[in-house]
Parts: structure tokens; C-alpha cells; sequence
């Protein structure tokens, strides 16, 4: 589900020197008028159902196509689908398929299609699903490390710099009053913040987007999406994601007082107030490690004193949303841990897991507190959260070897959360930020395996694998009557993300049912997510040669190199096509700050509701974040994972 408020300041993207490589494809299907070749640009597995997509201006009969080599040699040919899956819109009013899976071979390779709708394809790849995925993991690794804060950065491509080091000692503030009836309910009513507690040491961690706030809710979503990945990759995964997984710990680490049993929900604030007497992150546009010298009074708490504000009042409950996640993350830690001979770092991890868990308030109002204001991340569900926690700390002290008298309440626990989702919230989401139930499944029943099946618990192996298969079936459904194969709604906020939780829960299936049914389905998501779209863009930045530009950071946008051109976040994966209703009213102005960038060109293919517009000023679909780029990591390594099972 995902949200029309989830809304950080206009993001920029990067600067378009440079680039023009990378949107020759873009440039073509600008001047072609007859014909259109869409394909997954990264590539496919030699086993793969391979379908291109070739989009004409007009109906077209007799139609054929190659597949040619890197030496220019043809190693496929045959007719083009003859029957058109639909009109896309007015200036595509037929999309015809391109079945080309007879090429198993490894290599690069371009279709070319003659007749009346001449057109030629990106080149892409034929490889191993370990390469294929492989390379998606790293990337979306990378991106991770670019989004790092404190003193801990990675200089990479960007010239990451130290940032945010006052964070060591902030100050924690009573959350604030905010103006519900304002655009994005963000706007505060007060005067000023009042001050109830540090200093606290809340350094590093990552920023949530393309502006510069931490939030608890959505790191210990992407952290418990890595350490999942690692794990799922086992010795395969590169070094890098592990030791990205331990960062993001680091700073939960210090989110989490076990001591006082305070759980911070966040650090800075997105707008100011209504006098204007404080602006917040989003009103600024600047690299993030100027900050700290940031002496303008009205930036006080947006840049150089941000505040810090607590999920409920030291040692009160606090909402199992948010309990559930962070709490997985400790013990994602403690099972990494475990594995690697850390004995000590596993028993310290694990008891931050249960002593977090202890505190969540299982009888919630109807409002669960994920940021400030709860706009930015609305979330409506909870049984799924906690069923992960408690079966990630089952799993965790199960790889202790602790007793099964130890772990077992635990299970109990997790089945109940789990029989509960199942009771009042499976089929109104899919594994996404606001939805972890496919991996608490899948989770769960390796944690009842682990323990010998015990009879008694509220859910069977049968059930959750059930539940998994209709989160699947569902999208698969969906998919089947897209023009595309999407089986997202391309329509709302967060398509992206699910495109990929669809390729997780997938994955995920397979491994606890043995059935493979799904597995194209899971392709045709990665296709579509990859350039097989009617944009004919990857949604990846540095995925395939079209992919996002005018990404919303301010970091690529104002780290240019000497020679005038702006390097790439590389791995981030942005929103994605939106409803059309969301860019009613255009873009508006640049901000202050901002480096001009824009290709609006893909209007051209809005159709069925869907919008998709590269701009610096698009928030609604060149937004990149951390849950929608873990959910590529995820969805690429338990593909991977699963490749030898097919």
C-alpha cells in the first residue's frame, strides 16, 4: 500500500552531462514513430521465457525479427506475435509479443523487427542467474553506502564526506504538534520544539531517501531485507552486504536503549512551522556535511541541531509495528552473528531483540506510530511485524543452540501473529515496507522445522505456505491480463517495491512448497522492473543503458566531478510509475540550490493511469529510498538462491 503522502522535500537528480550514452535508446524511440522495441535491458537466464515487447503506432501484420550477436551475427529469427496484447495509448494502440526464449546461449544480443514497424532494441544480456542477480545485489549494495551519514562513509563515486557528526549529541524533543489539514500534514504548529531528554548519541545509520532523516521504521525494514539477502547468498554474497547489514545494526543499535527501554523513532524533522520562525530538511538543498557549520537560526533543528524524537516515553509500550521490525533486525544480527563463531556479538544482539520485543503494545489504537509525522509512513497492519520478530529470535536462538524450552514460546508466539495476519489482513498487501508477512512466513516455517514440528502451534506448515501462494497467485493474475505482464499498479505509490516483493514472495514460495509454477511470473516482474515497460526504461539506476537520471537526491545532483560531469547512484531504485492524477498541476518550480534536470519526454507513454516522469521535481516517481532498493537486493539474491531448484 503504498502512500500519496510519503513526500520528502522536491528531490534533484543527477546532472544530464555525460549521460547521453546511456539515453540513446531513449533518443531513438524519441524519433521512431512506427515501432518500439521493449526488453529487459540487464538481461535474462538462459532459461528464461524471453518476451519483448514491440509497441507500433498502427496495426501491423507480418512482422518478423532477429536476434543478432555481438559480432552482428543473427542466431535467432521468426514472425512477431501476430495478435496485439492491447492498446497502451492513442500513440501505441497495439503492443506485440517477441518470443524469442530459444537463445540460451551466453553473450549480448539485439533484436532487430522489419515490416512496417522497424525498430531495434537495447542490447542486453544472456547469462547465469548467479551473474544476473549477482550484479543487482552489488548495486543495490552500493547504493546503501552512499546513503550513509556520521563518520563512517564510503567516498565512492559520489565523494562521500563525513556528515550530520553533531548527531553524537543531540538533544530529544517531544514529538511535535503538526497542521493535519496542510497539504502533507507536516507542517508544525509550535513555536518552537521543547526539549525532554539527551544528549544521545544517534550517529551514522542511513539517510531515508534523497533528503538527509533517519528513520527507525524504514532502516530496520531495509536492514532485516540485507541481512535476509546475506544469509539466503550465504558465502556467495559479496563482502559488502553483510558489513552493510552490520552499519545498519550499528545504528539501531543506538536507537534502542535497553536501559531505559527507549526506543527513538527518528532524527530531524521534514518541514518547519507554519511562522516560518524553523524550516526542516526539506526546505534545504545543499550536500549533507555542511550541516554542522550551518549557523542560520532558522536552520537550527533542519540542519545543524536535529532533533531526536521517541517512539513512546522511556519504559512505556510501545507500537508493535515498528517493535516487530527492529526487533528482527537484532536478531537477523544475532543469527549472522551465530554463523560466523561471534558468540559473544550473537547473545548481546539476541538480547536486544527480546528486550525490544518485551515492550510492544499488542492492543494498539487505531494510529501506529512510524515517523513524525505518522503521514510520511502510514501504516495500518502490525501481526505481521511482530510475527517476524519473534520468528527471527526463535531462528536466533535456535542457531545458539539454546533450549527448546527457551525458544519455543517464541514460535508459539510467532504462530499466533501469523494465524492472526492470516485471519484479518492476508490479501490486502504484498511484501513491501508495509507488509513483511511473505518473509515471516517463509521464516517460520524453517523455524518450525528447525524444531521438530511441535504439535499445537495456531498455524500449520500448510497454512503459511497457503497464504504465500495467494500473495503470489494474486499477482500472477494480475499480471496475466497486463499488456506488460506487470503485476503492480502502476497506478500507485511504491509499484516498484512490489514489482520486487512479488519476485521475493516468489522465491520465497518455491523454497518452503517445492512448486515452480510461478517462476515466470517472477521473470516477467524483473523484465518489467528492467525496461520490458511501456517507458521503456529500467527503474534501477545503472541497470541496463535507459534508467533514471534525474534521480531525487541532492547528492549526485551537487556532487559533479571536476570535469563538469555528475556521477550516478548507482544501484538505487526509484518510485516508479504513478497514478496521473498525482502530477495534476505539473512539477512546480525548482528549488533553491537545484541543478536543472529533466527528461519529460516519457509522457509519451503514459497509458492505462500510469505516469512516469524523470525530473528532478518528480518526487512522485524519480524518488529513490531504502525500502524500495533492499526490496531489488532481496528480490535478486532469494532469485538467485533459488536458481539451481528450477
Amino acid at each position: 500500500m503504498g502512500s500519496p503522502t510519503r513526500r520528502r522535500a522536491l528531490l534533484a537528480a543527477v546532472a544530464t552531462a555525460g549521460l547521453a550514452a546511456a539515453l540513446v535508446p531513449l533518443t531513438s524511440a524519441q524519433a521512431a514513430t512506427t515501432g518500439l522495441l521493449r526488453v529487459d535491458q540487464v538481461g535474462y537466464a538462459p532459461g528464461d521465457t524471453k518476451i519483448a515487447y514491440l509497441m507500433t503506432s498502427a496495426a501491423v501484420t507480418g512482422e518478423t525479427y532477429k536476434v543478432l550477436n555481438s559480432a552482428g551475427s543473427t542466431v535467432a529469427s521468426g514472425k512477431v506475435g501476430s495478435a496485439s496484447r492491447g492498446n497502451w495509448n492513442s500513440a501505441y494502440p497495439d503492443v506485440y509479443p517477441v518470443d524469442f526464449s530459444s537463445v540460451r546461449t551466453a553473450g549480448s544480443y539485439h533484436i532487430v523487427t522489419s515490416g512496417a514497424a522497424s525498430a531495434t532494441s537495447p542490447t542486453f544480456k544472456v547469462e547465469s542467474a548467479a551473474k544476473l542477480y549477482g550484479t543487482l545485489v552489488a548495486d543495490g549494495v552500493n547504493f546503501y553506502q552512499n546513503q550513509r551519514d556520521g563518520s563512517d562513509v564510503i567516498p565512492g563515486a559520489l565523494k562521500r564526506k563525513p556528515a550530520h557528526l553533531n548527531d553524537r549529541s543531540a538533544t530529544v524533543y517531544k514529538l511535535p504538534n503538526f497542521d493535519t489539514s496542510s497539504d502533507n500534514g507536516d507542517i508544525i504548529k509550535d513555536s518552537s520544539l521543547t526539549r525532554i531528554g539527551g544528549p544521545v548519541d544517534v550517529s551514522g545509520g542511513w539517510f531515508d531517501a534523497g533528503d538527509y532523516l533517519k528513520f527507525t521504521f524504514t532502516t530496520a525494514y531495509a536492514d532485516d531485507l540485507l541481512y535476509a539477502s546475506a544469509r539466503a547468498l550465504g558465502s556467495s554474497a559479496p563482502a559488502s552486504l553483510p558489513a552493510e547489514a552490520k552499519y545498519g545494526t550499528t545504528w539501531l543499535n543506538k536507537m534502542w536503549n535497553a536501559g531505559t527501554k527507549t526506543l527513538y523513532l527518528q532524527v530531524g524533522i521534514g518541514s518547519g512551522n507554519a511562522s516560518g520562525s524553523f524550516l526542516g530538511d526539506h526546505d534545504l538543498w545543499r550536500l549533507p556535511q555542511v550541516d554542522d557549520s550551518d549557523t542560520a537560526s532558522a536552520d537550527k533543528y533542519a540542519a545543524r541541531n536535529r532533533p531526536v524524537f521517541e517512539a513512546a516515553a522511556p519504559g512505556a509500550k510501545i507500537d508493535p509495528d515498528i517493535v516487530g521490525r527492529v526487533a528482527a533486525s537484532f536478531a537477523l544480527a544475532a543469527q549472522a552473528d551465530a554463523a560466523s563463531g561471534d558468540t559473544a556479538g550473537a547473545t548481546t544482539e539476541l538480547a536486544y531483540a527480546t528486550s525490544l520485543y518485551a515492550q510492544a503494545n499488542t492492543k494498539p489504537g487505531s494510529t501506529l506510530e512510524t515517523a513524525a509525522p505518522d503521514a510520511y509512513y502510514p501504516e495500518s497492519i502490525w501481526h505481521d511485524a511482530m510475527e517476524l520478530g519473534a520468528t527471527e529470535i526463535a531462528l536466533a536462538q535456535q542457531a545458539l543452540g539454546r533450549s527448546r524450552a527457551t525458544y519455543l514460546p517464541y514460535l508459539t508466539q510467532a504462530a499466533t501473529w501469523a494465524k492472526d495476519y492470516i485471519a484479518s489482513d492476508s490479501g490486502k498487501d504484498t511484501l513491501n515496507l508495509y507488509d513483511v508477512s511473505a518473509l515471516a512466513h517463509a521464516d517460520l516455517v524453517s523455524a518450525i522445522a528447525a524444531a521438530g514440528s511441535p504439535s499445537g502451534l495456531a498455524v500449520t506448515k500448510a497454512g503459511l505456505v497457503a497464504d504465500l501462494k495467494a500473495q503470489v497467485a494474486s499477482a500472477a493474475k494480475t499480471s496475466a491480463a497486463d499488456i506488460f505482464r506487470a503485476g503492480g499498479d502502476y497506478t500507485n505509490f511504491d509499484v516498484d517495491s512490489h514489482s520486487f516483493g512479488f519476485i521475493s514472495t516468489e522465491a520465497l514460495y518455491r523454497k518452503v512448497s517445492g512448486d515452480s509454477r510461478y517462476a515466470a511470473f517472477a521473470g516477467e516482474q524483473r523484465d518489467w522492473l528492467l525496461g520490458g515497460n511501456a517507458w521503456g526504461t529500467s527503474f534501477m539506476v545503472g541497470a541496463g543503458t535507459t534508467f533514471p537520471d534525474c534521480t531525487g537526491s541532492q547528492i549526485p545532483n551537487l556532487s559533479g566531478s571536476t570535469n563538469g560531469s555528475a556521477p550516478i547512484d548507482t544501484g538505487s531504485v526509484v518510485n516508479g510509475p504513478n497514478g496521473t492524477d498525482n502530477f495534476t498541476g505539473g512539477l512546480g518550480d525548482l528549488q533553491d540550490g537545484m541543478k536543472k534536470c529533466e527528461h519529460d519526454s516519457y509522457t509519451a507513454f503514459t497509458g492505462h493511469g500510469g505516469e512516469y516522469v524523470d525530473d528532478v521535481r518528480s518526487w512522485q516517481s524519480s524518488e529513490q529510498a531504502l525500502d524500495m532498493t533492499g526490496s531489488a537486493v532481496l528480490a535478486s539474491a532469494l532469485q538467485s538462491a533459488a536458481a539451481g531448484t528450477r
